[in-house]
This record gives C-alpha cells, sequence and structure tokens, in this order.
C-alpha cells in the first residue's frame, strides 16, 4: 500500500504534463530536428524528458523521506538533466557532458551511496572499502571508499551514457527504462527482510509509474520525444537505484545487458575506424535490427522482450546462475553481431 500513493500520483501527472507539452512545445518552439538525421517527416516535440524530471522531483519530495542520500540524488539527477538539456539546444562538447555526468557521480558518492563490496560468484565477496575518507557535510559525517567511489562513478556514467546511445528508436528508453525500474522494485520489495528497501523501492516505482506513463506517447509512431534530457536523467536514476541501499549491479547490467554491450561494441568499432567514439550514428542494435528487415515496432518489442527476460530471470537467481545468464547473453550478443555483420555484407556484394 505505501506504493501504491507515489505509483498512481507519478503516473497521473506524468499523463497531464506530457498532453500539456505536447501542446504548449510546439509554441515554444521545443521541437526535435529530424533533418538533422536525414529524416524528411515533420517535427516532433522535444525535450519531453523534462516531463520525468519534473514528475521525478515533485513525486519525491512528497513520498520519499528526504536524508543526504536523497538529496545527493536529486542534485546528481538535476545536474545531468540540466547540462543535457542544454546540450539538447546547444549541442555542447561532449567532454563538457562527461565532466557534468562525472561531478553528478560524485555527488551521490559524497552523499554516501556507493558500491563498498561486490558479491563473488565462485564464494564471498570481494571487497572495495579498504582506504577510507571521511567528509563532514552539515551536520553529517560521511564516509566513502577510494575504490567504491571510483567503481561507483565508472558505473553511474557507463550506464547514463548506455541510455543515452539507446535512444535511437521511439519508445526504446521509456520501454526498458519501465522495465529496468520495475526490476529493481521487485527485487527491492524481495530483499526486504536483509536490508530496509523502502527508499529506494519508492524511488524505483516513482520512475517505474512515470516512465510508463511517458511510453503511451512516445511508442512508435511518438507524439513526443524525451531527447537526451530524458534519457541520461534516467540512466543516471537507474545506476544509482543499483547500489541504493545494497547492490542490485548484476540484476542491472542483466535488465539493460544489451544496450550495455551494445555501447561497447559501437564505442569499440568507432575507435577501430579512427571515428570519435563520442559521435553518433545509426549502427547501433536496434538500427541494425531495423536494417535487417524488422519494422521499428517489430524491433522495440524485441528489445523490451529480451530485456524483461533477462532481467526478471536476474530477480529469482542466485549469484553464480547470474554470472551463467550474463555468459548466455554474451554468447547471445556475439551471434546476432555476426548475423547482422554477414547480412551486411552480403547486401555490400549484391550493390556492389
Amino acid at each position: 500500500m505505501n506504493y501504491i500513493l507515489p505509483a498512481i500520483f507519478a503516473f497521473s501527472l506524468t499523463l497531464i504534463l506530457t498532453i500539456i507539452a505536447i501542446f504548449i512545445f510546439p509554441k515554444l518552439g521545443l521541437m526535435d530536428r529530424p533533418e538533422k538525421y536525414g529524416l524528411t517527416r515533420k517535427p516532433i516535440p522535444y525535450y519531453g524528458g523534462l516531463v520525468l524530471v519534473v514528475v521525478f522531483v515533485i513525486t519525491t519530495l512528497i513520498y520519499v523521506k528526504i536524508d543526504i542520500r536523497v538529496i545527493g540524488l536529486l542534485i546528481g539527477s538535476l545536474l545531468i538533466a540540466g547540462v543535457s538539456f542544454i546540450d539538447d539546444l546547444k549541442n555542447l562538447n561532449p567532454w563538457i557532458r562527461l565532466f557534468v555526468q562525472f561531478l553528478g557521480a560524485l555527488v551521490v558518492v559524497l552523499s554516501g551511496i556507493g558500491i563498498e563490496s561486490i558479491t563473488n560468484p565462485f564464494g564471498g565477496v570481494i571487497e572495495l572499502n579498504q582506504i577510507k575518507f571521511s567528509i563532514e557535510i552539515g551536520q553529517n559525517l560521511v564516509q566513502f571508499s577510494l575504490l567504491a567511489g571510483l567503481f561507483t562513478i565508472f558505473w553511474i556514467v557507463l550506464i547514463v551514457n548506455t541510455m543515452n546511445f539507446l535512444d535511437g528508436l521511439n519508445g526504446l528508453v521509456s520501454g526498458v527504462g519501465f522495465i529496468a525500474s520495475i526490476t529493481i522494485f521487485v527485487l527491492s520489495v524481495s530483499d526486504f527482510n536483509i536490508i530496509d528497501q523502502t527508499t529506494v523501492a519508492t524511488l524505483a516505482i516513482i520512475i517505474a509509474a512515470s516512465t510508463l506513463a511517458f511510453w503511451i506517447f512516445d511508442f512508435y509512431p511518438a507524439k513526443i520525444l524525451m531527447g537526451d534530457t530524458g534519457s541520461m536523467f534516467l540512466g543516471f536514476l537507474l545506476a544509482v537505484f543499483a547500489i541504493f541501499s545494497g547492490g542490485k549491479i548484476a540484476t542491472a547490467f542483466l535488465v539493460l545487458g544489451f544496450p550495455i554491450l551494445d555501447s561497447f561494441w559501437v564505442i569499440s568499432r568507432r575507435i577501430i575506424q579512427g571515428k570519435s567514439p563520442m559521435k553518433g550514428d545509426t549502427k547501433h542494435l536496434h538500427h541494425r535490427l531495423v536494417e535487417l528487415g524488422l519494422s521499428d515496432r517489430k524491433a522495440l518489442i524485441a528489445i523490451y522482450l529480451l530485456c524483461a527476460f533477462f532481467g526478471g530471470s536476474a530477480v529469482f537467481l542466485g549469484s553464480m546462475q547470474k554470472l551463467y545468464l550474463i555468459i548466455a547473453m554474451g554468447a547471445l550478443m556475439v551471434i546476432m553481431a555476426t548475423i547482422i555483420v554477414l547480412y551486411t555484407l552480403k547486401r555490400v556484394k549484391k550493390s556492389g
């Protein structure tokens, strides 16, 4: 019952604000630029991520107990949303975006959120808290570990950019964001007897409800787009949820595994080809699925099902089983990549 009210509130507020944004954004000139990507369709209301930001902040302030960790989460997420909104408007230097992502992650670490240890699937845990520091923030004495802090920052920046890379089809980020957040919610509730998960469970259900409401308008063909403002904001939140009040990294990795592996694949390809790893293109997994002949909707559903299957399975598995599942995911990704490459080569030969 504690989670029903924030979920209903976030869902309803997102619906209302998204409908308002669809009508108001064109008047304010907050539209996308389809010609930038070689598209011939009419512009669509953009910057819909602002709706997700507003709903999350309002709902959190109403329904979540505010402590230094929640304050750190809010400040960090607003930094990410702010620089992403400016980037949507002005096309910032990618290094500026990366610096602010690092800054947002650092705020989270200094607020006391971090990965102190990693479960070893072969037994025991890998401790990351050998080197510790203490900082007094207001009346709070916050302790953080060097290795844990560095790992946390890397994890957050990775997921932020993974979600941004994922934003290539209408409804992809909002759909995957819903699947990931509802998975983290279920895991948080099931782990309640081990450690108090009320805060992260409430935060996760807020985002699950909000992304689901936004997805109604974002699904292909979209009536509004969230832009980098929304994709990076969601990536930041999901990354932090996975390390808030107990580690859920393996589960989060499995939910977002295909987008993460796709990001590594695309970045590696760009570097090998002598291109900037931060310069966008249309060679991501979702684009490749469309090239193989799937419609946008079928490509979306395929990725939804993959994320839901691996994420849902992780909720019920132990550490060793999760490792096997990650290996299986990697193998499936290699098979899919091989099929895509062979199809591309065959098409090039035919055109040649």
